[in-house]
């Protein structure tokens, strides 16, 4: 199983000057504690999409001591929507089982294992003990599978929660997911987030759920949500995954 990072973007919320994946949280930057997590779980390769600042990513790489190969794939368009850095990362995605992570959440180690060891051949992690007000991107379930990945919730479902922003696909669906997105991109939609791109693959494809409600983690949009991935969740976080610079 191989890992994709989606980490093209500005972050213009966040009036970073550098890209999110790079923020210190404790002593040690996102991008690390991805890998690090990664590593932990046995993922076999690393696909990182870069477009803004991508030389202080690829430093950061370059400096990071683990063993996962890590590749580069460039989005020029990096100023528009995540839907261009999921294109640019389409043929990564077909020859073997892929998680597919967006590049700005402090999350517990369970909650990537979760995904990684899933018994669904294609998943979404589910935080099911948030509900929908503005800015959440919501999972959306009914009978038994997801239906949508969404900020805009459908009349009718069984159960929703707000979505980690990691997707495992397997590579016998991966085709499905790529025509998804194709649908927007032929038509010069680029200004969208991919989850919206996704309606397609999901009517296609079965995909299921794992609910990791009670597990800390956050999402990193906005500057009070450095403070409480510092303060609220880097304290919940195993001592191991606390201050990674002690382990080199």
């Amino acid at each position: 199983m191989k890992a994709v990072i989606l980490a093209a973007g500005v972050g213009r919320r966040l009036q970073s000057l550098t890209p999110k994946c790079l923020l210190p949280i404790g002593e040690t930057i996102l991008l690390v504690r991805y890998l690090e997590a990664l590593e932990h779980v046995g993922i076999s390769e690393v696909t990182i999409v870069v477009g803004y600042k991508q030389e202080l990513i690829r430093e950061a790489v370059a400096s990071w001591s683990g063993s996962i190969p890590v590749h580069f794939l460039v989005n020029e368009e990096y100023e528009r929507g995540s839907i261009v850095s999921l294109w640019v990362a389409r043929q990564a995605l077909l020859d073997n089982d892929t998680v597919i992570m967006d590049a700005d959440v402090l999350f517990h180690p369970s909650i990537l294992e979760r995904l990684v060891f899933s018994s669904y051949n294609n998943v979404l992690l589910m935080d099911e003990t948030v509900v929908h007000d503005t800015e959440e991107c919501m999972v959306v379930v009914l009978q038994g599978r997801v239906i949508a990945l969404t900020k805009q919730m459908p009349e009718t479902y069984d159960e929703a929660g707000e979505g980690v922003g990691f997707l495992r696909v397997s590579r016998h669906d991966a085709t499905n997911l790529v025509k998804s997105v194709e649908v927007w991109i032929s038509q010069g939609l680029l200004d969208m987030e991919y989850e919206d791109a996704l309606r397609d693959f999901f009517q296609a494809t079965l995909v299921g759920v794992e609910k990791i409600g009670g597990l800390p983690w956050i999402e990193i949009d906005f500057p009070e949500d450095v403070a409480r991935a510092q303060n609220d969740v880097l304290p919940k976080l195993p001592e191991r995954d606390r201050d990674l610079s002690r382990n080199g």
